[in-house]
């Protein structure tokens, strides 16, 4: 998959989710105003608690629209084996017991999960600890993940 066609992919899903929050925030709203969440006494919370998932629904569905206006955006940049990684980069990585997975450095929405042919490609943003690890590296390079007690080495196999 090219990245333009992960970018549509990333685009997609981030509007699926979208319409779910949203759908999820008016439900959400709907039961906080109803008449039957009406508190029946001063210990009775229904509305209150039904009106904090409705804003954490409403602020949830605020940040993919964010992410939409950003990758809709975004120009996804060219990398060679000597390009340091960076935004838009598409990074496979290979860990010591051979087993490879490939990451997409964006902007936003990290952890969504894009499945095609070759496999699963996971977004992941500069903030995380990957993508500090990954960030300024190059083709051959290798880093560490996890913690103390289960560190990991990775290589860098291949950026797109």
């Amino acid at each position: 998959m090219n990245k333009h066609q992960l970018l549509k992919h990333i685009i997609a899903a981030l509007q699926a989710d979208l319409a779910v929050f949203s759908h999820a925030a008016r439900a959400a709203h709907a039961a906080a105003t109803h008449a039957e969440c009406q508190p029946d006494n001063k210990y009775d919370t229904t509305a209150l608690e039904a009106s904090y998932i409705a804003q954490g629904q409403a602020n949830r569905a605020q940040d993919i629209r964010a992410a939409l206006a950003i990758y809709s955006k975004l120009e996804p940049r060219t990398f060679d084996d000597n390009t340091p990684i960076r935004l838009t980069a598409l990074v496979t990585l290979e860990d010591e017991d051979g087993a490879r997975r490939q990451v997409f450095i964006g902007p936003e929405a990290g952890g969504l999960r894009i499945t095609c042919a070759s496999g699963e490609i996971v977004v992941i943003t500069p903030a995380s600890p990957l993508g500090r690890s990954l960030i300024g590296k190059c083709v051959g390079d290798e880093i560490q993940t996890g913690s103390a007690g289960a560190r990991k080495n990775l290589s860098i196999e291949d950026v797109r």
